[in-house]
């Protein structure tokens, strides 16, 4: 059996189908992963043979004013969950993020590309990383831009914005892969049932700039919204963000026989169901 921590967010609740009478969902009403004796009582209960652990503290600039709160959840929790998981011989799978690179590279990271995180948010999720290895059966899937039918999102909040406005402005010196939660859903089966361990990165095929999305975004939804470019530097968020953060994921291809969708074709499809 297979036990998805963070089952109520964006990715566990496209998960879970997918895993079907092998998935068991568990979220914060029921497991404290911050608590050590909370995540022993709730694994030794289920005894599942695989945790994922979907979940978070992701909001990037909230990380930067409570990096006691980012570490405590994205950090000390994942270390909870390795030390359960491997007590009861279960695999454990972390979701982890591109947000652990500075953006310096200029090209896709790979999977053993050196970590060097800008902010408190990249920080506690490199910690949960290292701490998943806690447990020597684990899994950390890597991946970025996130945006799906259960949360708040990137997508949502242009398609509210731009029926609000006729012009907005979005940066676009930031550089990634949007990717949507069903697809980083299957390449977590794809991954677990190929029995893949260590680290793989998972985001849509291509990249683009947060600008680009925003105007694919419009385009597609056929909503007549004039996107301006800004900086960065202009933004002025809390948090500093890689500028240049695609990942590679030939690894994924190759080892677990998936090839995510390119990103503008997912987001075609998510606009469509979304309908």
């Amino acid at each position: 059996m297979i036990l998805v921590v963070g089952a109520n967010g964006m990715l566990g609740r496209d998960l879970l189908p997918l895993l079907g009478d092998r998935g068991r969902g568990v979220d914060i009403d029921g497991i404290d992963i911050t608590s050590l004796e909370s995540v022993e009582r709730v694994l030794t209960a289920v005894r599942p043979s695989v945790v994922v652990n979907c979940a978070a503290y992701t909001d990037v600039d909230g990380c930067e004013s409570n990096q006691e709160t980012a570490m405590q959840v994205n950090g000390e929790g994942v270390a909870h969950l390795a030390m359960a998981s491997r007590m009861i011989g279960a695999c454990l799978v972390q979701i982890s993020t591109d947000y652990v690179f500075d953006g310096g590279k200029g090209t896709p990271y790979l999977e053993d590309d050196a970590p060097n995180p800008l902010n408190v948010y990249g920080e506690s999720k490199l910690a949960g990383e290292m701490n998943a290895a806690v447990n020597p059966d684990h899994l950390i899937v890597r991946t970025q831009w996130l945006y799906g039918h259960h949360g708040k999102n990137f997508v949502e909040t242009m398609l509210r914005l731009g029926a609000e406005r006729q012009e907005l402005s979005v940066v676009d010196d930031q550089v990634g892969s949007p990717t949507w939660t069903v697809d980083l859903a299957h390449a977590v089966v794809a991954l677990m049932e190929k029995g893949c361990r260590g680290v793989y990165h998972a985001a849509n095929g291509g990249y683009c700039s947060w600008n680009d999305f925003a105007r694919a975004i419009f385009q597609e939804a056929g909503m007549a919204v004039t996107v301006t470019a800004m900086t960065t530097e202009q933004l002025n968020r809390p948090a500093r963000r890689p500028l240049h953060s695609p990942l590679d994921c030939g690894k994924l291809a190759r080892d677990g026989g998936y090839r995510p969708q390119p990103w503008r074709e997912a987001l075609r499809s998510y606009l469509r169901l979304r309908k």
